[in-house]
């Protein structure tokens, strides 16, 4: 066992120790029963997810309508869509608006946090879910390939988890899209990757950070999951992933909304700077 493993252990164990002197700000009370119905949307559960026009984003600017937030529903240009997202969640009898905002732009992110604010009185949750992904070999990634992705996913993922460390109230959830290509490393992906450890490493830092406001701040890392991000790489890419995948199918976007569900209730207030691997076991 590692220096790492033993530190950890003590540190978990001297915390799990220490008795909770912080009470929870009313997440629980924005949750849904288990009957699935509608949670009632009150102003003050608030919750803004990055990049939620379509894909994961999408799936879980619902999810969390579903749970009782108020949802900031955020696209860079896919306005249709991200109208869409708003209107399914009006529907169901939730309460969401639309705001455009470039991450990779600090002033924008502001705004979209200002919007938010002015909308529904506060943010409880944030999804730092937007994201480009662009791959090839070292030989062909061409620096505008590269610097898009950095200024996306590794700038635009600090300006939303700077704003969000100063607005989350405190026994709020921060979440960040890691990804389980990280782990598994094809060829071809190495950039994408860096982009997207620095997710877990933004969010084991945070955590610590905000220790002491009861915020938990955690990563996630998707397996293979059925949005245009990935589709964007052609039919044939695909063929494979089932097969290698223990379950035997391409994930959907639920099922990485319904993990995020949890990190949000009330049943997952113990996880804290962690990376939570949804990947059908394929990593």
């Amino acid at each position: 066992m590692s220096n790492t493993d033993n530190s950890r252990r003590t540190f978990l164990a001297l915390a799990a120790a220490v008795p909770s002197a912080i009470a929870m700000s009313g997440i629980a009370s924005a949750q849904s029963s288990d009957t699935g119905a509608i949670a009632q949307p009150s102003d003050k559960r608030g919750a803004i997810v990055t990049g939620s026009s379509r894909g994961i984003g999408a799936a879980t600017a619902r999810r969390l309508a579903r749970d009782g937030f108020a949802v900031t529903v955020n696209y860079l240009t896919n306005r249709e869509f991200a109208e869409q997202v708003v209107r399914d969640i009006e529907t169901a009898g939730g309460r969401a608006i639309v705001r455009q905002a470039d991450v990779a732009d600090p002033a924008a992110v502001n705004a979209l946090f200002d919007a938010n604010d002015e909308a529904f009185g506060g943010v409880d949750i944030v999804v730092n879910n937007a994201g480009i992904m662009n791959v090839g070999p070292f030989s062909q990634m061409t620096d505008e390939a590269f610097d898009r992705m950095m200024a996306t996913n590794i700038k635009g993922s600090f300006n939303v988890l700077r704003e969000a460390s100063r607005r989350v109230r405190d026994g709020g959830r921060i979440i960040s899209l890691s990804s389980s290509i990280i782990k598994m490393s094809p060829p071809g992906t190495a950039a994408y990757a860096a982009t997207k450890a620095a997710q877990e490493i933004y969010s084991s830092v945070l955590a610590k950070e905000l220790g002491g406001r009861n915020i938990s701040v955690n990563a996630i890392s998707p397996g293979a999951v059925d949005t245009q991000l990935l589709r964007q790489h052609g039919e044939e890419a695909l063929r494979g992933i089932p097969e290698a995948t223990p379950l035997r199918r391409l994930g959907q976007p639920e099922d990485i909304a319904n993990v995020i569900g949890l990190l949000c209730s009330q049943d997952g207030a113990w996880i804290d700077g962690q990376n939570v691997f949804a990947n059908g076991g394929i990593a």
